[in-house]
């Protein structure tokens, strides 16, 4: 097995081929990968036309690398599509202060997705529900008769519940949700179409009329938890206390608390786009999970442990796949996930949450130290 230390000195100061050689070294790439790496135009009309429609041309995004990364005691080199200048030096500084006690460890639930069918016009709510409920082991077996691959897999619908909300101008509306492990995939399709499968017999059995049927990108039950600790010593009890405190403005102030969570989607979105996953649903998934309680609120939390270091973590829901989508036609995509190694969905939102709290840290940092625009502006003044 090839080694892989993600701790490489200096790395930007190094010219583009002698990056794109040490990349080879640590990911196994091929001689194909590296030509693929050096192609101006590497994403083929062809593959374009195929992905979207009214395809004109492509538009090209910047691809970096993360370095310094240990997540779950595993070295990586991640990449990252994006933009904005300093994203990719952040996270990358972050990560390497994040190694001195032993880098990131993270976790994720099972890979659930919630689809829902809200149902209008029920004259007798209570019956509606006792009837899904009596129903209940033929719904999901009629929903998994639509992914048989999936359900061999070990996914697929595996139960349901039952919301009831009121509108003034709707009346009562039965919102049912069907809860789908779509395993390695992000799940869209897949879910919605469960949901479209079992609209007509979801009227039947209520006696309305289905409006809606498709996934929730709110996914409660898809969720990743990542956690760091950086040493007292190297930044100083001073920072870790102004860190502590930057975090516990964002609670009280929702001006900042959106500011803080742009900052963690930098980081997410650039893993995202250059994984090929859809980090529109994610973004819209995550700032929803921010405001579940009805206040928004920051996604990261800082503390200090016994010894005085500085401790932070993340709770998201990240919705992606290695599998389908974006991640099967485009071959930038696949070579990412190529350099990443991963194995699973889960192994991939891990890295994704381990990155977005390196990237909020690093804005933190720079906030109360030499403030934000001192080195994002250095880089941008480079690029001109």
């Amino acid at each position: 097995m090839r080694e892989r230390n993600s701790r490489i000195k200096e790395f930007y100061k190094l010219s583009r081929d002698e990056r794109l050689n040490l990349l080879r070294k640590f990911a196994g790439l091929s001689e194909q990968d590296l030509l693929l790496l050096n192609l101006k135009d590497n994403l083929e009309f062809g593959v374009a036309e195929q992905m979207i429609e009214n395809m004109i041309s492509v538009f090209p995004v910047p691809l970096g690398l993360a370095t310094n990364f240990i997540i779950n005691g595993k070295d990586y080199l991640v990449p990252l599509a994006t933009e904005e200048a300093s994203v990719i030096a952040a996270a990358s500084n972050a990560a390497k202060l994040a190694r001195t006690c032993g880098g990131f460890t993270a976790s994720v639930s099972r890979s659930v997705m919630i689809g829902q069918v809200h149902v209008l016009n029920i004259t007798n709510i209570s019956q509606a529900k006792q009837n899904i409920e009596e129903h209940k082991t033929e719904i999901l077996e009629f929903a998994n008769a639509q992914d048989s691959v999936l359900v061999n897999l070990g996914g697929g619908a595996f139960d349901l519940n039952i919301r009831e909300i009121e509108s003034i101008s709707l009346g009562k509306v039965l919102v049912l949700h069907i809860l789908v492990d779509v395993k390695d995939a992000m799940g869209a399709n897949v879910v919605n179409t469960m949901c479209e499968a079992i609209a007509p017999v979801i009227e039947k059995l209520t006696c309305g009329t289905v409006l809606l049927k498709i996934l929730s990108n709110l996914a409660v039950n898809r969720v990743v938890k990542a956690r760091a600790i950086w040493s007292k010593e190297e930044l100083g009890s001073d920072l870790i206390n102004k860190i502590i405190q930057a975090n516990e403005i964002a609670k009280i102030d929702i001006f900042r608390a959106i500011t803080h969570n742009k900052g963690i989607m930098n980081g997410i979105d650039a893993v995202c786009l250059a994984t090929g996953n859809d980090f529109r649903a994610i973004e819209s998934g995550v700032h929803g999970y921010a405001a579940m309680h009805n206040s928004y609120k920051p996604l990261t939390e800082y503390s200090k442990n016994e010894s005085g270091n500085l401790v932070g973590t993340i709770e998201i829901p990240l919705v992606v796949g290695i599998v389908g989508g974006a991640t099967k036609n485009n071959p930038f995509a696949k070579l990412c996930l190529k350099i990443l190694d991963v194995k699973s969905a889960s192994d991939l939102a891990q890295i994704i949450a381990s990155v977005g709290l390196a990237q909020n840290f690093a804005a933190l940092k720079a906030l109360i130290g030499e403030g934000i625009q001192k080195g994002h502006m250095r880089l941008h003044l480079r690029s001109k």
